[in-house]
């Protein structure tokens, strides 16, 4: 494999697969053997899941919510994805340890450095949960921090797209794909790549982004072996 350890961010909106709201266990499935194949190589691996199946703190001010209170509520709802996504590791025997910023220690170990590096020292997939603790901070960023503590070789970004592309290419045929791309140059042409808090961490720390689509079975084990598929963002 080209990786010693990555951090693998998943949106909590991947989970819907075929239904309007919630978890599909199809999805949850294959995601778990996707990265299966990956802990079956010897490779570290920590992931990083959204709520936004579940709720969106961004939508609380709309439904009465203060916005601190909203963020909240997204923070809980990743770790209802982290604990669905653990469940169906564990069923295929993936060891699996999710730690969450907010303390809730009857399901979850509280976030410890130096222990998530320990587990993936060890084998163990490890989820975090509930972001970065912290209202008004996206899971974006939240992978982005936790990939810089783990010492990740980068940060890879499962969509439902193959990769950054000129504008949006479910709504312009014309739209232009990169294969690599520096951070500049995404800067300069404000490509939505991740919020800008994110980005400019991964920026500053010399933390490489790889952009694929995850929903394409293989996929997963095909960057983690460096073959062209996605974007690279890079320096």
């Amino acid at each position: 494999m080209l990786y010693k350890r990555v951090l693998l961010k998943l949106s909590g909106e991947s989970l819907i697969g075929d239904n309007e709201y919630g978890i599909d266990s199809k999805m949850l499935s294959r995601y778990a053997q996707e990265i299966n194949s990956i802990v079956d190589s010897g490779m570290q691996i920590a992931i990083v899941i959204g709520g936004g199946n579940i709720y969106r703190g961004i939508q609380s001010e709309g439904a009465g919510f203060d916005r601190v209170q909203g963020d909240y509520m997204g923070m809980l709802a990743t770790i209802i994805n982290a604990m669905a996504l653990q469940s169906a590791l564990e069923s295929i025997n993936v060891p699996t340890r999710i730690q969450t910023a907010i303390k809730m220690e009857q399901i979850t170990e509280p976030y410890i450095r130096r222990k998530a590096i320990r587990h993936l020292e060890k084998g163990r997939v490890v989820i975090f949960g509930a972001g970065t603790g912290n209202p008004y901070f996206t899971t974006d960023t939240a992978a982005t921090l936790r990939a810089i503590e783990i010492e990740a070789d980068i940060i890879f970004k499962g969509t439902r797209v193959d990769g950054i592309y000129s504008s949006d290419p479910e709504r312009n045929d014309d739209a232009k794909k990169y294969d690599t791309i520096s951070f500049e140059e995404v800067f300069n042409k404000k490509l939505n790549v991740m919020d800008l808090t994110a980005f400019t961490l991964c920026k500053e720390n010399k933390l490489p982004i790889k952009v694929f689509n995850m929903n394409k079975q293989g996929n997963l084990y095909k960057v983690c072996k460096g073959e062209n598929v996605g974007t690279l963002v890079n320096f």
